[in-house]
Formats: structure tokens, sequence, C-alpha cells
């Protein structure tokens, strides 16, 4: 038998190292690239990490300053191609609060929960 240990807040709330010389706004989508916390960009190979619950702006070196982010599902704004049709689909990241249907160039942001006139309810993972 294992015992196995739980983590508090199950691992919704992340404390990551921000890239250098970069600026994360509060309640934007944040992604990781090469284990820095960055704003979510169009760009291949980034990994969607959840919204960030704080502002963080390091103007120093990679891992000086650090940002709380958030994981779970959260409204972004559309691009307008993504369509109720694509309900426990792929999207992928725009900017730091968009999303689209388009892989094309991009990263997952995470599968879509719900489509409204206000945005995209988007879980990451």
């Amino acid at each position: 038998m294992y015992n196995t240990t739980e983590i508090a807040n199950r691992g919704q709330v992340l404390i990551l190292p921000v890239a250098a010389t970069t600026k994360i706004e509060q309640g934007s989508l944040v992604a990781l690239s090469g284990g820095y916390a960055i704003p979510a960009k169009k760009a291949a190979s980034l990994i969607a990490v959840g919204r960030a619950e704080t502002f963080a702006e390091n103007q120093g070196a990679a891992g000086e300053e650090f940002v709380e982010v958030k994981r779970g599902a959260f409204l972004w704004d559309n691009d307008g191609t993504i369509k109720e049709t694509h309900i426990m689909s792929n999207c992928y990241i725009v900017d730091d609060h968009t999303v689209t249907a388009t892989a094309t160039g991009s990263s997952v942001a995470g599968k879509v929960l719900m489509v409204t006139t206000e945005g995209v309810a988007v879980e990451t993972y």
C-alpha cells in the first residue's frame, strides 16, 4: 500500500519563475517557454498553464521574479473561429487573452467547455 501525499491546493495554484525581461498582467493567460512563465502568445511548443493571479514584471534574469498562476477553466476571448461544435476539442493560443480553433503555428490553450457571446470557457490542463 502507498501513502501518497495529496497536494493541499490540488496543484491548482502554481508559483512559477518568470522569463527574463517579461511582464505578465494579472488575469492573463500564462504559458511556459523553456520552463519560464510568459504571457501566452501564438507560438509552437508553449505549454499553457492557466490564469495569472498576480501581476509580475521581471526586469532581470530569468527566474528572478515569480508569478502566481491558477489552473482551471476560464473565459477567454474568441477570435471568431470557435463554435459550439468545438466543445471538448482543443483550442489554441492567439495571445494572452484570446483563443482560436486554428492550430497552425500555435500551442494548445486547453479544452473548449462552453462557447458564449462573452467568450470561450477553456479548461487548462
